[in-house]
């Protein structure tokens, strides 16, 4: 399939045909349209977001997979005076597009560019921002309330993924929305993945629908009983549809109070189009049903939607080519992910203590679990989009004698906190958490940021936290941590470390000790987790030392008033939030101890930051080593 856009005008022929595409600037001019060129709009759209997002990356075949849906959304509903709610919103490129972004699309995901998630700040067709899952319904909940106590007609749109659905959140709103009379329609894109491979007992109902084996066969059995006999086959026909809502999701929907439409074909424009306009005239909660094929149109993603879920730049004609063995052609051995790291450690770790298990919540791949996964399958668990119940369920098999691990995101963690509290830290059990994403995370923005975990875990009785500063160390604190019979994390950034090759051998650490990396005068840079390197730059400069600090809880007490002893200006260095971070930890100490020293703390500004390259985003922090040198020179001077 060739995968060229046309340009405005083009000539295929001897006729001029102009591009659909390049005339819808806002929803109001798609819906100027003839529903017969709607089609030809999707092939457009389909084919511009394929050379679009491979020369920026972003995420692909979730969006490929909504192209039809959302052209029928807009032709439909009055946006942006209806609102729409995209759950996760990793889906929207294409409602961007004709929301008027088209020309931004070549800055997705850069620097004072478009977000690749809805922003309320960047667009009033942005009804609201998502970038975690399970809070589209609550949201339009909320809007469909607002519009009946205003006496409006506006209608507000929930878009989920059935991944999404897993997410208790989104039960609970349906709970609320099925007893209120409002005018909410809750779109279920059901396309039998979230990120990783769906899993649970609402993907199995949802599966075993899509099958329909059982129902299929039985109407074509009944039909050819019965044809000859019109009355008696009439009479099938209407008692097949009663028949059907025992075997479809739709009793369960309808239990919420939702009237329950489906399943339609997602990607037939005149069935949705239909449907939904149909939609748009009734009252109370809807629930539609449509069913769409993640990566549709483009075969490089239909064949395999994991790796094209987010993508970085690629030849469209080609796809994306693997990873090779090597970094480059003179032998040097490709570096490794920290995610690799621990997806390493895990497999090791569990060949060595048979109590290990194993938890995700719907982050397989994106956390390195894949061999682990494969390896030791009874051992392995995907909750799905659920983290609040990962962490509980993981303290359930502690409490059984069993050592979880539980791998996640540093932003996702943020969903579980009463539970990382109240099931596993009040009872002390000792669950260790593998913490991907902690810091700056480029170009998927403020959303997905780790910028709070330090903050956040250090205040959390007998918690231990870890910050390794490099590859093998990453190896060894979480070594250090399965050792631990109480709750223990290890947070390490996204991607690549500085290249230290991680020993095979596994030695745990001594608990709450650092190390003199470099020593110096005057200036003592205490560094926590990534940030070492840079400090060492910067130490090399300014002639300092600079502790590596390994542990955030407990700190190294006796490392700091040493340092504080010997220099004029303690400086800490974290890619965390400077409030109620490891710095601030820092400066209790030595209140504690009555040590009166200058200390200088260095990490992420009061703001939420907004997405980028990570190199220039620490630079604007101030967390490169130039940065580093130009706070040290100024607080001394």
């Amino acid at each position: 399939m060739k995968w060229q856009i046309l340009s405005c005008l083009e000539s295929i022929d001897g006729f001029v045909m102009v591009l659909l595409l390049n005339t819808i600037n806002t929803p109001e001019y798609l819906r100027q349209l003839d529903r017969k060129q709607l089609p030809q709009l999707a092939e457009e759209l389909r084919q511009f977001l394929v050379k679009s997002v491979s020369k920026t990356g972003g995420h692909l075949s979730s969006n490929l997979g909504t192209i039809e849906l959302t052209i029928a959304l807009h032709y439909v509903f009055n946006t942006p005076y209806d609102r729409l709610v995209w759950d996760v919103g990793h889906q929207t490129y294409s409602h961007k597009i004709l929301t008027g972004r088209r020309e931004l699309m070549k800055t997705l995901r850069m620097a004072g560019g478009i977000s690749g998630f809805p922003s309320r700040t960047e667009s009033i067709y942005d009804a609201f921002g998502t970038a975690h899952s399970s809070t589209s319904i609550s949201a339009a909940l909320g809007m469909s309330v607002a519009a009946k106590i205003d006496g409006s007609d506006r209608r507000a749109v929930a878009i989920i993924g059935d991944g999404a659905m897993s997410g208790g959140m989104a039960f609970e709103a349906l709970n609320n929305a099925g007893a209120m009379d409002t005018n909410l329609l809750v779109v279920l894109n059901d396309n039998d993945m979230s990120i990783s491979r769906p899993v649970g007992a609402l993907n199995n109902y949802f599966a075993k629908l899509m099958s329909g084996r059982f129902y299929s066969a039985m109407r074509r059995s009944s039909e050819k009983m019965l044809k000859g006999i019109p009355p008696v086959l009439e009479f099938a026909k209407r008692a097949e549809e009663h028949v059907k809502g025992m075997v479809t999701p739709g009793t369960l929907f309808e239990e919420f109070g939702f009237n329950y439409i489906g399943p339609i074909d997602g990607h037939d424009l005149d069935t949705l189009v239909t449907t939904l306009g149909n939609i748009r005239q009734l009252h109370g909660p809807q629930f539609l049903h449509v069913v769409t094929r993640k990566g549709k149109g483009y075969l490089h993603a239909e064949e395999n939607c994991l790796l094209y879920h987010g993508v970085g730049k690629f030849d469209p004609e080609q796809g994306i080519l693997p990873k090779t063995a090597l970094e480059d052609g003179k032998g040097q051995a490709r570096k490794q992910t920290y995610a690799e790291i621990f997806g390493g450690w895990l497999c090791d770790m569990a060949r060595q203590d048979k109590r290990l298990v194993g938890i995700t919540p719907a982050m397989c791949e994106g956390s390195g679990m894949g061999d682990f996964a494969k390896n030791f399958p009874q051992r392995y668990f995907d909750v799905g989009i659920a983290e609040q119940h990962a962490l509980t369920f993981a303290a359930g098999l502690a409490c059984e004698g069993y050592k979880p691990v539980v791998a996640i995101y540093s932003t996702f963690l943020q969903r579980a906190y009463d539970q990382l509290i109240h099931d596993i830290a009040i009872q002390n059990l000792p669950v260790v958490f593998a913490i991907d994403r902690a810091g700056l995370v480029g170009a998927d923005g403020a959303t997905h940021a780790g910028s709070f975990d330090l903050s956040f875990l250090r205040c959390i009785p007998n918690m231990t936290v870890m910050a390794p500063s490099d590859e093998n160390e990453c190896r060894q604190l979480l070594y250090t941590a399965f050792l631990l019979d109480t709750p223990a994390a290890v947070r390490y950034p996204r991607g690549y470390g500085p290249g230290s090759v991680p020993l095979k051998a596994m030695k745990g650490l001594p608990i709450g000790k650092g190390e003199i990396r470099r020593l110096g005068q005057k200036v003592a840079i205490l560094s926590f987790g990534s940030m070492l390197h840079q400090a060492i730059d910067a130490a090399d400069v300014l002639d300092a030392t600079v502790a590596n600090m390994r542990f955030v809880k407990p700190l190294d007490t006796g490392l700091i008033l040493q340092l504080a002893k010997e220099h004029v200006l303690l400086v800490t260095v974290e890619e965390n939030t400077v409030l109620g971070g490891a710095g601030s930890a820092v400066t209790e100490c030595l209140q504690q101890h009555g040590m009166s020293v200058a200390v200088l703390q260095l990490g992420l500004p009061d703001k939420f930051l907004e997405q980028g390259e990570p190199e220039k985003m620490l630079a604007t922090c101030g967390l490169d080593a130039a940065g580093i040198i130009a706070s040290i020179r100024s607080r001394m001077s």
